[in-house]
C-alpha cells in the first residue's frame, strides 16, 4: 500500500462528518446504556449495539488521518459528553409545575449519578485513546499491510480497557465479585466479536475514503502523548 501524506493541515468535509458521527454515537450510547436488553440470554446494556461503533469510526480516522487528527475527535467527544452530563443533571434539578407529570420518567432515563459520569468519562478516555495508538503503532509495524490485525488487534486493547474501567468503576461494592466478571468478559467478548462480524464494511469504508480523499497518514515520528491537541 502506498504511503500518501495528507495534501495540508485543513481537515476535510468528510473527515468531519466522520467526526460527528463518532461524537454522535459516543453521546447516543451513553443516553440509551440506562436499558438493559438480552442478547443470547446475556443481560447486556443496550449502548452495546452502538458503542462499539465508536472504535470503527476511530479506526478509520486513525487508519486515513492519522493519530493528532483522532486525537482532536476524542477530545471532542469527551468534552461533549461532559457538557451532555451537566446539562441533564441540571435540567433534572430544576425546579418544575406541579402539572408536569413526566418528572420521575424523565429522570430515570437521563439522570446520570457522578459515579457513572465518571466512569464512563475515564473508560471513555483510556480506551480511546489507546485504540487509536495501538493500531497507530501497527500500521507503521505491518508497513500498511493486514489492516485486519490493527482494527481488531486495537479493538482488543482498547475495548479490553474501557470495559474493564467502566464496569469496575460503575459496580464495585454492588454487586459480587463473580458477577462483575462476568459482566466484564460478556461485554468484552460481544465487542470484539461485533468488530470481527463488521471487519470487512471497515475494509470498504477505509478503501473508499483513502481513495477519495488522496490520503493515507502513517504516523512517523508522531507524538502519543494525549494531551497535545496540534494536527
Amino acid at each position: 500500500m502506498s504511503n500518501i501524506e495528507p495534501r495540508d493541515a485543513q481537515v476535510s468535509k468528510l473527515f468531519v462528518v466522520i467526526g460527528c458521527l463518532f461524537v454522535t454515537c459516543l453521546l447516543v450510547s451513553n443516553i440509551i446504556a440506562g436499558k438493559l436488553i438480552t442478547v443470547f440470554g446475556l443481560v447486556l446494556p443496550a449502548a452495546v449495539l452502538l458503542f462499539p461503533l465508536n472504535y470503527i469510526f476511530g479506526d478509520v480516522l486513525t487508519e486515513v488521518y492519522g493519530f493528532a487528527k483522532t486525537r482532536l475527535i476524542i477530545w471532542t467527544g469527551f468534552v461533549c459528553n461532559i457538557l451532555m452530563a451537566l446539562v441533564f443533571m441540571a435540567t433534572i434539578a430544576l425546579p418544575f409545575p406541579s402539572f408536569w407529570e413526566g418528572q420521575g420518567a424523565y429522570a430515570v432515563v437521563l439522570g446520570m449519578t457522578p459515579r457513572i459520569v465518571f466512569a464512563s468519562l475515564v473508560a471513555y478516555f483510556i480506551g480511546e485513546w489507546s485504540n487509536s495508538a495501538v493500531l497507530s503503532r501497527m500500521k507503521l509495524i505491518t508497513k500498511g499491510r493486514w489492516l485486519w490485525t490493527r482494527t481488531i488487534g486495537s479493538t482488543v486493547v482498547g475495548q479490553g480497557l474501557d470495559t474493564v474501567i467502566f464496569i469496575t468503576i460503575t459496580f464495585w461494592g454492588t454487586v459480587t465479585g463473580q458477577v462483575l466478571v462476568q459482566m466484564i468478559i460478556a461485554q468484552y467478548l460481544w465487542k470484539v466479536i461485533y468488530e470481527v462480524i463488521i471487519t470487512p464494511f471497515t475494509y470498504i469504508v477505509v478503501n473508499w475514503i483513502k481513495r477519495k480523499e488522496g490520503v493515507d497518514t502513517f504516523d512517523h515520528g508522531v507524538s502519543y502523548n494525549p494531551f497535545r491537541l496540534d494536527v
